[in-house]
């Protein structure tokens, strides 16, 4: 039961944070902040640099401790982290392909 709760708990978090991510973009216009030099994509960063770059695609929400959660957990497998704050997931495929056992999406 305990276990279910927690499932729920973090179902609810990840449905939080695209609900999020879509009022921002839908107030901005677009798909969020894009850094100058940085190469995106498939394997582009090393395990230990996944603690900066969540911290980068997680510092502008109000749900930081569950963006942080599974952007670390994502950024491990699939060794990258989108650009911006929100969206561009296209950059990095696994990232965006990755989903919950509801059909969610698992990276914020």
């Amino acid at each position: 039961m305990a276990m279910a709760k927690f499932f729920a708990a973090l179902i609810l978090a990840l449905l939080a944070i695209s609900m999020l991510q879509t009022t921002v973009m839908a107030n901005n216009g677009h798909g969020g902040h894009h850094g100058g030099n940085n190469a995106y994509g498939p394997g582009s960063l090393k395990s230990y640099q996944c603690p900066s770059q969540c911290s980068r695609r997680c510092g502008q929400t109000q749900y930081h401790k569950p963006c942080m959660f599974f952007c670390q957990k994502c950024c491990k497998k699939c060794l990258c982290v989108p650009p911006g704050y929100y969206g561009n997931k296209a950059a990095c495929p696994c990232y965006n392909n990755w989903k919950t056992q509801q059909g969610g999406p698992k990276c914020p």
